[in-house]
């Protein structure tokens, strides 16, 4: 009985300190980890949006790049943090590649992040040298199977979102295809506009003004559903694709111990600057739609996505 009581006394003393741990949350400065180098997708998206944030929770957000093994290092740096509060990654859906290219993680996706606030999506979109004779996608896939492994595509890593994109594309579509990595987009850009490679699943953004200037053709975008800013150009789903959509999407994650009361609260803030009309012009110009998730729809999204891509890396032949 003395030993119950004891135990009793014990987790009610800790129920109560992570009680008055989230009714004082925040207090002090947040550490934020970005897993990926600064002037990239998933680092300029965040601070956009850590910015608002800090103003709306009251505390400075600092931010640390630690950048390694395809956003690994960093991520696994925070997953193993005090889950205090005061500790918050930012990640893109690279972070559900990460499982099936590197066994030895010293994390679990699955189970060691807690899912806060989901920051928005972006999609890809295939750009193509204009040199190339393909006027429509169409084209582009007759071509590509007419000549087994004649087509290159880059991308700014083995794993990345963009090379994802564009492996799902390609085995939906049943062509063959070389990959060709390069350390940043900038590079990848400059052989598609030298026409050193065919095509490139390309972030939006960044498409944009290459397509907006007549400097490249844009094929298909990799959403299932046409993109506002390029009506004209064909989803997988018009041209009768299956399962060949994919898409970018930034997220806001805490260590899984974290009080639930202080992911709420986190998340609640975020929706209310995810919410302001300056917020949402700001990332539409980073080419980010709103992507509005619950802290437990995001975990459910990468427990589905992890598997997914499992499958998707098998069925390519990708290795680390």
């Amino acid at each position: 009985m003395r030993l119950f009581n004891r135990v009793f006394i014990v987790a009610a003393s800790v129920l109560l300190a992570n009680a008055a741990q989230a009714e004082n949350w925040p207090s002090r400065l947040i550490k934020a980890t970005i897993p990926f180098g600064a002037g990239s997708a998933a680092d300029v998206v965040p601070r956009l949006v850590f910015e608002r944030l800090s103003a709306e929770l009251g505390q400075p957000i600092v931010i640390e790049n630690r950048v390694g093994a395809g956003g690994t290092v960093g991520t696994g740096a925070l997953a193993k943090a005090d889950p205090d509060g005061y500790s918050i990654l930012a990640h893109s859906s690279a972070l559900t590649v990460a499982p099936a290219l590197f066994p030895g993680l010293t994390y679990d996706t699955t189970k060691d992040l807690a899912g806060v606030l989901m920051l928005g999506f972006s999609a890809n979109v295939m750009i193509v040298p204009n040199e190339r004779p393909w006027k429509t996608i169409q084209d582009f896939i007759a071509d590509a199977k007419a000549k087994p492994g004649s087509i290159s595509f880059g991308s700014v890593g083995i794993g990345s979102a963009v090379h994802m994109s564009s492996e799902k594309f390609r085995l939906a579509a049943g062509f063959q295809g070389t990959h060709v990595p390069y350390r940043g987009g900038s590079e990848v850009i400059t052989d598609i506009l030298g026409g050193r490679i065919d095509f490139y699943f390309c972030p939006l953004a960044t498409a944009l003004p290459l397509i907006k200037e007549g400097r490249v053709k844009a094929l298909v975008v990799s959403t299932a559903k046409r993109v506002p800013d390029l009506p004209d150009v064909p989803t997988p789903v018009d041209i009768g694709l299956k399962d060949a959509d994919s898409l970018i999407w930034f997220g806001v994650f805490m260590p899984a111990k974290t009080p639930r009361d202080i992911v709420e609260r986190l998340h609640a803030a975020g929706v209310k600057v995810l919410n302001d009309p300056a917020t949402q012009a700001s990332l539409k110009k980073l080419g980010v739609e709103p992507m509005p998730l619950s802290p437990k729809a995001m975990d459910e999204l990468v427990v589905r996505e992890v598997a997914a891509n499992f499958e998707l890396i098998k069925a390519a032949g990708i290795k680390p």
